[in-house]
Order: C-alpha cells, then structure tokens, then sequence
C-alpha cells in the first residue's frame, strides 16, 4: 500500500487549484465587443464592459445633435475607442455595403446593443462569432416594441422587468438570455420605475449576459408565444385620454405616457398634457374649483394639492402638473392662477445674474426647448443655477414649468428674495385689543395645511379663567376630523416633500419657526395668559420662551441623527458589513395638557419633526388658542420645499372623542401623551390593542422635596415656594409634599407664611401679579374639595384653601402642616396651590427617604441640604425620573424629562426625546 506524505497531497491541491483557475480563465475569456447604441445607458454599459476587461472595438452610435456628441460616443472618444456616427445603415431596406465594411473591419466577436434606434441589418447582427445581444425594458414576451416601458405602465402590470435577448431577424423575438423582474409600484411613472431598477439593474444584467457567454454557459430560451404582445410606439397622437374608463386605468394611462409623450385632453379648447399621476384613495371630499373637461364623467377639482380627476367608477387620482401647448408648464394647482402673477421688477445686482454665458443673444421671449434644448439640457441648467447662486435651489420641474427667458429669470429671483408665488394662508381670526396689543387668533381646525371647519360646524366656547367669559367659539374636531387629519399627516409622510426632504433642510425650516415663534413672543404669551391664566410674565419666560428655546434646540439635531456600524461574526471566505440606520415611525399622535398648553407642544412636536415624522396634535379643549396660533406661524415658516404646515394637524377635541380616535387609529404609529396616570393607562391598552403603537407617558406625581436643617433657609422657603406655587401649582413637577426636618419646621413655616401673604393674586397680563387665576372652573373645584378633604382627615389648614371672592377661577394659595402619610392629601397630587409640610426626625435620613419613596409615582423629587454626602446620598435613592439637589423647577432643553413607575415612561427633551420618535433598522450586508 502507497502512503502519501503531507507534502505530496498539499502539492496535488496547488495543482487543482491551477487548473481550476485556467479552466476559468479559458471560459472567461477577455472578447472583442463592438457596442452598437446610445444615452446615458450606453454609455455605462461600455463602462462597465471595459472594466470588466473586454476589448471594445468600436462604438457605433448616431451623429451629434446640435453640435453635442451622445453621451456613448463622448466616453468612447476619450477613452481613444474607434467611434462610427453613421446616420443610417440602410437604404430602401437594404444594407449600405460600405457600412457594412466598416463594421466588420473591427473584428468584433459580439455585438452588444444596450439602446438602439437604428435599425440595424441582418448581416451585421449575424457576423460576429457570438452574434447580437439586446437589451429590451420588458420581460419578453410581453411588450414587444420601442414603448415597452410605456405599456407596461399603461396595462397596469403588477411586475415589470427587462431581458436581454439574442437577436434575430423578428422584432423582439430572439431567444432569451437573461430576464430580471421587480414590482411595478401603484403610482411609478416611466421615469421612477427606469432610475429604480431598469437603469440600474439593466446595466448589471447586460453585463452579466455578456460574462455568460464569455464563459459559455449563455443560454438561448425560445420565447413563447403564450402571452407574447406587441403595442405600438407611443406618440402624442395616439396618447389621448379616454375619460370613459375606470379611475385606475385613466391613472395608469397617464403615468404610461409620463414624460413622453405625455397623455393629453381638451380643456378649455386647447390640448393640455397631464403628469404626476397618483390614485388618491383618503376617502374625503376634494375641497376646491370645479374644470369642466369634456368626455370626461364629472367635472375635475382643482386643489391646493393639484387636480383631481374622476374616472367612470367614481374612484378618484390626482395630477399634479400641467402642460399647454406652447409648452409653459404649470402646477395643476395653480390652474385658475397661471396667468395672474405680477412681473418682479430687478434689482441692478439682480440685472446681473447670468446664466447660459455660451449663448450670444437671448430675448425675453426665447424658449429654452423651443430653440433645441432637450432633458439633459434641463438637467445643465439646473446644475449651473446651483452654481451661480447656492441659495437657489430648483427642481427640473421648475425648468419645465418656466420655459421663456422671462419667466425663468422672474422665478429664480422670486427664489431668491424668498417671494415664491405659494398660496397664501386663509386664517378666519378672531381679534382683540388687549395688552397693549391686537392679538389675531385662528379657532378653526387646522388640517392639511389650512384652517378649515369642523365635520358638521361643530363649535364650543373657550374661556378665559380670569373672568370667567368666553373668549370665542373654536370648532370641535369629529371623529371625521381626526380621519382627514391622520390622512394628511399619512400623505405628507409618505408623498410630500416633508418626508423626502434632507435633515439640514428640515433643520432650517425648524429654526425658521422658532423665529417666527420669537417674532410673535408677546402675542402667543397674551394668547396664553387670557386662555390658560398663566401670569404674562411668566408665560413670555417660560411658556413661550421655554418653546422657542426647544424647537431651536432639535433642529439643531436634525443633521446629527446617525446609526453604527457594528463588527459581526463573517460569513468565511465572504465579508460582511453591519450598520444601523434610526428612521422616523412616521404618523404620530401627541396629546398634551392644559397647564403648559404651548410649552408641552414644544415638548413634544419638536423632537417629533426632527426626526422627520409627521404630527396630529391634540391641545386640551379648554385651551386650544396658542396651539392654533402655533399652526398658522408653522404655515407660514415653510416654503415650496415642504413645511411643517402641511405636517401638523391640529383639531381642537371634545377631549376623549378625539383622544380615543388617535389610540385606537391604524395609521397612527406612535403617542406621546402628557396627562393623567388613569387616563394615560387608557390610552395604553388601546394603542396596544389597535395595533400595538409605540407610547410615551408623562403622568401624574406626587414629587417629595426634603428639607434638611443643614440647608440654607432662605434659599430653600425660595425655592420651597416656588417648588409649590409656581405656575399656580398647576406643574406637574410641583413638589406634591414637603419634608421638613423638625428642628427647623416651625421657622420653615413660619417664613412660608410671611411670603405667601406678600403674593399678589390678580390679573395675570398685570405685570405685578404673582399668583393668576386656575386653569379652569372644574380645576377649581377639585382644589376646594380636595382641601376639605385634608382638614376632614385632621391636617392643620394654616392658610388659604378657598377660592378668592372675586370674578373668575382664582384659589388661595393654600398651606397644610401636620399632614400625616395615610391621609389623602399626603398621596394625591393637588395640581393646585396647596402646599403639604410633614415633618420627619432629627437625622432619620433612611426613614424619610422610605416616606418619601412610598408612592407609586416618581416623576420628580428634590432635596436641600449643604451636606454634599448627604445630597448624593439621598439623590442616589430618590426614586424619581427627576432630582433636584438645592434648587427646583430647573428643567432645560438639553436635560431629558420623564417619569418612573406610574409616573409614566420615555422622555421629553435632550437627545434620549429623539429616541420616542425613531425607530432602529439594522442592515446586514454579505460581499
């Protein structure tokens, strides 16, 4: 028996190894290619090719246009290929010999034709070794023909594809060689479904076949005849709309012809093109003026958001732009208004704002396709503004929309002064003369970026707390409403600009309304002070200055939004690369309180938009007004890029009506939630049981602030004060109750007493006025009854207590001692002006920190002492969300704010916010 050594086996597998890669090479063999074509598409298959290592011997493609090589022979040229420019390879049906000579002159063993329009002859197809290869954008053989992209669209094709063929002497029937297929989406025009897949990919697979046949194994599959179609080219005499059809078939028929040729009806007796179809399906009635077209089954609706059509079903699409015929281009929306806008006369530094320098004579009335330009001439022009002025961006839209000399320099200046001719706001505002100032307050729903009505006129009076009269009617949100609301929200995500737009931007229109927002400081903290009963002064600090600080705090954070790129075990011999991306939820819910109404929307709406979702907000019934207000300085902060108007729906609610809506809706996929503890378990288990929504909770507390003797006293009654009494007790950090160390108790009280009495209770836009009015009647009657509750129970009623005998919704500032831990008022939070003093023992650190512990809440809790041991030791085990160590109430943009236990979860404010309002994707990839 033989025994092979170690050596010998390694030395046989070196061998193998050898003959494996010749065979390979042998198979793979490097050919000489002649690519026959044009576009953009050529081009980067010849690329492509070239890596790949094949020889090119010549490019043939069509002569230049006006004087510019296609893009093909472009790149050929420099890279020194042979290139062909014949205008045509036949004559009467027959082949031009010396074309043919020419041709075969190269020596090709392949012909590769990525996008042909020459028709080329038989004995050129047939003489390479290998013959001709094609690239066709439909899965053969289905859609033979020049317009296969256009019917796959036009049929309604669920899948699309493209194959790459042998060629023959049939139209599109060779053999094939290679097909890929993708999903046709619902609303893909011929450009969205070319750039996703059949560019892309096309180019890959045009490769790929090629590498099949370098290493013999392409095959050729007979196409069937079963299922084969032949449509014929589309142009624009024969891509008229039939109105008399389903709504879908008029869409796809649409976005068929979507850019070229262009689908065209009658309308006002001229030809008008339609583009950007998309089926609209939010089930409300379009809101708008009625264009008659005729043959069509009812009148289209021209909208703020374009115009819809009507198909013989019912069923409803939407264009968005409009084509005439001497080729002006307009936003279906701006229909009625196309010819309305006035000329911008020029600055002498605007004068000179140039563009097309290598064109000698232009007039205001020249036409930029009109005198020969084509798409990628769109595109250079686009790119050239770009250049000139950064601040002007535009859109190839913009181009086509504004086709004369005159009519594209007024564009690009209204661009940039900032005047782009949008819709102006329609506001219905109730006005008064108060504080000094007019105030002008909207009070209607605030739905898909207009003030709007409520389902069936619906409306309810807000009151101002101070004397107790209605400040105006606002409308009161339906459940139909909310609907329109999630919709609008749903569309702005996943079709509006908003969802498309870059984080810088998103960034920039964010600071842009907290300017705003600082623009009309005095007016949103007069709004507050009248609807909420906040003290002016305090609501211009904290109310609303407090929000602009938040909102210009996250957009700062919107271009900082990152995932990570994680090491993972590899696939041996292969690679691999992990990242995580943090991407916005998308529809979100927020519904906040009453005591903070402007404040808690900042809260939460900003870290919401930074993260790119969109919003349904929610205000308290009782003080809608400076959340309204909110929404028309958003409106008016956006821009034709997309803007938070368009992102944020706000309908004023019969409070559980709407609040139940929101929980239990589809489409809502997260909610934030700023209210009670029972309320917030609600709204839990219907998020949950809907469809199991992401939920923030900042619920009720009853905060515990430790007073050790240590302190310093005059700073701890400061702050114990305002711990309690701030913002009337109507905070939901207020210290709930006081532990006061009992050496010091008495003299705590006592320098508590003599500052109350110093508190002047009056009218809050009274700039001396330390203590307004409750929030609301009901509120006040809560306080009343739960201080007669706390001296039925034996506490000690020191002060205050009842409400003060003059008009309004005013309550006393209230003092309770000897307040004993069974008793109701030492476990329930007042959310009043009631302060609750207990004592504890001399040193008994652990025991009070028990007391104050045995709560089920822990939203916040403080502690004075100038024992720094002493401070840590207490904050380590404070179980609380918050803790303030010598000092209270001291919340900024940057900290995270948030609750434990039945406190509630999740945060507001600080980056951990952002976190509410994103959601993780790992991306794993193998190479």
């Amino acid at each position: 028996m033989h025994l092979w050594g170690t050596t010998q086996i390694y030395t046989i597998i070196q061998l193998i190894h050898i003959i494996k890669y010749y065979k390979i090479l042998f198979y793979f063999k490097k050919m000489k290619i002649a690519v026959i074509g044009q576009s953009l598409f050529g081009q980067e298959v010849y690329k492509e090719l070239r890596k790949e290592g094949h020889n090119i011997v010549g490019v043939f493609t069509i002569p230049d246009k006006d004087g510019k090589a296609d893009p093909l022979a472009t790149e050929a040229e420099k890279d020194g290929v042979a290139v062909f420019k014949f205008p045509r390879w036949r004559v009467k049906g027959q082949a031009i010999p010396e074309v043919v000579d020419q041709y075969k002159a190269t020596g090709a063993e392949l012909n590769v034709l990525p996008f042909c329009s020459q028709f080329i002859p038989m004995e050129v197809i047939d003489h390479p070794q290998h013959g001709s290869i094609i690239y066709h954008p439909s899965l053969l053989p289905r859609h033979r023909g020049a317009s296969a992209i256009n019917w796959t669209l036009i049929h309604g094709d669920k899948k699309g594809g493209f194959t790459v063929f042998w060629a023959d002497d049939g139209l599109d029937t060779g053999p094939i060689l290679l097909q890929r297929e993708c999903d046709v989406e619902p609303d893909d025009t011929v450009n969205t479904i070319y750039k996703r897949f059949l560019f892309p990919e096309g180019v890959k697979g045009t490769v790929e076949a090629v590498r099949l046949i370098a290493e013999g194994k392409a095959p050729r599959i007979t196409q069937p005849q079963e299922g084969a179609t032949y449509e014929c080219i589309q142009k624009k005499d024969n891509s008229k709309i039939d109105w008399n059809q389903p709504a879908e078939a008029i869409h796809n028929w649409i976005r068929g012809n979507d850019k070229v040729p262009g689908a065209w009806a009658k309308v006002d007796g001229q030809k008008v093109t339609f583009y950007g179809s998309t089926l609209v399906n939010n089930g409300t009635a379009a809101k708008g003026e009625p264009l008659e077209i005729p043959g069509a089954s009812r009148p289209g609706i021209v909208t703020k958001a374009g115009l819809v059509l009507f198909g013989n079903d019912g069923k409803t699409l939407m264009v968005k732009n409009l084509q005439f015929e001497d080729g002006k281009m307009i936003a279906a929306a701006q229909y009625f208004r196309s010819g309305s806008s006035a000329a911008v006369e020029l600055t002498e530094e605007e004068k000179t704002f140039s563009i097309l320098t290598n064109v000698s004579q232009i007039e205001d009335s020249t036409d930029f396709f009109k005198s020969g330009a084509a798409s990628m001439d769109v595109v250079r022009l686009v790119e050239e503004v770009k250049l000139r002025a950064s601040h002007c961006q535009l859109q190839n839209e913009d181009v086509y929309m504004n086709t004369t000399f005159q009519d594209f320099i007024q564009m690009c200046v209204r661009k940039l002064r900032g005047e782009d001719d949008e819709e102006e706001l329609v506001v219905d505002y109730v006005s008064k003369n108060i504080n000094n100032m007019t105030i002008k307050m909207p009070h209607q729903l605030f739905i898909n970026g207009e003030f709007v009505d409520a389902e069936g006129g619906k409306t309810y009076q807000t009151i101002n707390p101070t004397d107790g009269t209605a400040i105006c009617d606002v409308s009161l949100a339906q459940i139909q409403d909310v609907d329109k609301a999630v919709a609008a929200a749903k569309e702005a995500f996943e079709e509006g600009e908003w969802g498309k737009m870059n984080p810088r931007d998103r960034g920039r229109l964010i600071y842009k309304l907290a300017d705003l927002m600082e623009e009309h400081q005095e007016e949103l903290a007069t709004i507050e002070a009248i609807d909420s009963g906040a003290v002016y002064t305090l609501a211009l600090k904290t109310h609303v200055g407090m929000s602009i600080q938040t909102f210009r705090y996250f957009a700062g954070w919107c271009d900082k939004i990152q995932g990570s790129t994680i090491p993972i075990n590899q696939a041996r011999p292969n690679r691999n690369l992990t990242f995580t991306k943090r991407e916005p939820i998308g529809v979100c819910a927020i519904v906040i309180p009453w005591n903070y109404p402007l404040m808690m929307l900042a809260w939460k709406t900003a870290a919401c938009l930074t993260a790119g979702n969109t919003v349904v907000l929610k205000p308290a019934q009782v003080t809608p007004l400076t959340a309204l207000k909110f929404a028309e300085l958003a409106a008016k902060g956006g821009d034709s890029k997309g803007n938070p108007q368009s992102d944020r729906n706000e309908p004023p609610p019969p409070g559980a009506l709407v609040g139940q809506r929101l929980s239990d809706h589809p489409d809502v996929r997260k909610l934030g939630f700023t209210g009670s503890t029972e309320i917030g378990k609600h709204i839990m288990k219907s998020c949950a049981v809907s469809n199991v929504k992401k939920v923030s909770l900042e619920l009720g507390g009853k905060s515990p602030l430790i007073i050790f003797s240590d302190c310093d006293m005059d700073k701890a009654v400061r702050m114990g004060m305002s711990s309690v009494f701030f913002n009337k007790g109507e905070n939901c950090i207020a210290a709930g109750r006081l532990f006061v160390e009992d050496t010091i108790h008495d003299q705590f009280v006592k320098k508590v007493v003599e500052e109350v009495k110093k508190m002047k209770i009056g009218d809050p836009l009274d700039r001396s006025t330390d203590h307004g009015p409750q929030n609301h009647k009901a509120h006040l009657d809560k306080l009343v009854e739960y201080c007669q509750t706390g001296v039925k129970e034996g506490a000690t009623l020191i002060c205050g207590g009842k409400q003060v005998q003059r008009p309004g919704f005013f309550f006393e500032p209230t003092l309770f001692t000897d307040v004993q831990d069974h008793m109701y008022i030492a476990k329930e939070e007042s959310f009043g002006p009631v302060m609750i003093i207990s004592k504890f023992k001399s040193g008994d650190v652990d025991d009070v920190l028990r007391r104050a512990n045995d709560t089920e809440y822990g939203l916040a809790s403080g502690v004075f002492t100038r024992d720094i041991s002493k401070a840590l030791y207490v904050s380590e085990r404070l179980n609380a969300g918050t803790v303030f160590v010598n000092t209270y109430n001291k919340t900024d943009v940057a900290s995270p704010f948030g609750g434990f236990k039945q406190s509630g979860f999740g945060k507001d404010l600080g980056q951990e916010a952002l976190n509410e309002y994103l959601k993780t994707k790992a991306v794993t990839i193998e190479y």
